[in-house]
């Protein structure tokens, strides 16, 4: 900057007794004692004589990602080496292990890990995410990635696949044969007429949490749908909802689907899984499939019956097959007439309840009153016809007026 031009902003100096450490962090310092604030909320405050108390403090920082361990290092006076052995020390034998003179714990100190990093490996098994764990428990990603490399956590293997090249040779499976085998299992005579309804109920797979023998098939042409495994687990966020399976299952709509739309072709999640997931995600009050980002998809998958849940793009891309068919309007017909079949004599009384759905399109409609929002907006009339028991038997969507 030439001496001629002049200075826009001038940025004062801190006053006496603050130590700023970046954009986000400063420390205050007066008399004996200390206080730590970020973005001006206290986080810490000890006497500065309290040793334990600055290390846990440099440690906070550092967990919670508000500070880099050099900066910290530069504003505590010490080096980046011990503010590693500070959380080495923490993680090993917590807060006692703090304050204490120079040097490693020996074998005799050292502890189990403490609650925190036992957490962290029942959230990973269960298929959280570093990220996920890391919003969940304060801390920033990679001190979860650099605490779950000191316990040794590594991801289960995949699974040793049969027909493999380095597969011994007298267990081997020929690549016809595992396909017969997949159509065809052995020892259930099965009619070459039901072979293809019965081809999306085979499944080699042991483990429930790992499918990568299915994933491999079903990308082969050899699999239409992943059947239901469930693994034992304890405290499954949201398992109540498969109550409702024996309910779905009577209804009739996957036998009816399976008749109107017949496959959607050799997919891990096919048919039967996207009108499951679809159902008991409604169950859930998960309104969209954007919204499944908010989840973790291995416990909404153990729900199904999968290792996890389909990811956004591909349950989008299951609707969006079902949408291209446009055979919605037989389904409802179908379900409709199975409905009539069973319970005829409900049937001489009906409840015709309207409910405006309110239109987010770009054509100009006719406006109708949002009981919801207390406004009038444009939207469309939806008629729920139930019959006496007040059980749902068709809807019937009016059409659009300018």
């Amino acid at each position: 900057m030439s001496p001629d031009q002049k200075v826009l902003l001038e940025f004062c100096a801190p006053p006496s007794g603050v130590l700023v450490v970046n954009d986000r962090v400063s420390i205050h310092s007066e008399q004996f004692r200390r206080v730590v604030l970020v973005h001006g909320v206290i986080v810490a405050h000890y006497d500065q004589n309290d040793h334990d108390a600055e290390e846990y403090a440099m440690l906070t920082l550092l967990n919670s990602g508000y500070a880099e361990a050099e900066e910290i290092a530069s504003s505590f006076n010490c080096s980046s080496r011990s503010i590693r052995r500070y959380s080495e020390r923490f993680a090993s034998g917590g807060l006692p292990a703090l304050g204490r003179g120079k040097g490693r714990l020996s074998k005799g100190e050292q502890k189990k890990p403490d609650e925190r990093d036992q957490t962290i490996l029942r959230m990973k098994e269960r298929g959280f995410s570093n990220r996920g764990i890391a919003q969940r428990l304060g801390l920033a990603e990679n001190s979860v990635r650099k605490r779950l490399r000191r316990l040794g956590w590594e991801p289960q293997p995949n699974a040793c696949l049969p027909f493999s090249e380095k597969t011994d040779p007298s267990v081997r499976l020929d690549m016809a044969d595992l396909s017969q085998a997949v159509v065809d299992p052995p020892g259930n005579a099965v009619p070459e007429s039901a072979a293809a309804s019965e081809q999306n109920g085979a499944s080699f797979t042991v483990n429930p949490l790992d499918r990568s023998l299915d994933r491999l098939l079903a990308a082969m042409g050899q699999l239409e749908d992943a059947t239901p495994m469930f693994a034992r687990t304890e405290n499954l966020p949201g398992a109540g909802v498969l109550l409702a399976i024996p309910a779905l299952i009577e209804s009739g709509l996957l036998s009816v689907a399976r008749k109107i739309y017949g496959s959607l072709g050799p997919a891990f999640y096919g048919l039967r899984t996207t009108l499951v997931t679809s159902v008991l995600l409604a169950l859930l009050r998960i309104p969209r499939p954007e919204t499944l980002k908010e989840y973790s998809p291995g416990d909404l998958g153990r729900i199904i019956g999968l290792d996890r849940i389909p990811e956004v793009k591909t349950l989008r891309r299951k609707l969006g097959q079902f949408s291209a068919m446009k055979k919605s309007r037989e389904l409802g017909l179908e379900m409709a007439r199975l409905r009539i079949a069973e319970r005829g004599r409900t049937l001489g009384f009906l409840y015709i309840d309207g409910h405006v759905r309110e239109y987010q399109g770009k054509r100009i409609i006719a406006k109708a009153y949002i009981t919801r929002k207390r406004i009038a907006a444009p939207g469309t009339m939806d008629y729920l016809i139930n019959d006496q028991k007040d059980d749902p038997l068709f809807v019937v969507t009016a059409e659009a007026k300018n």
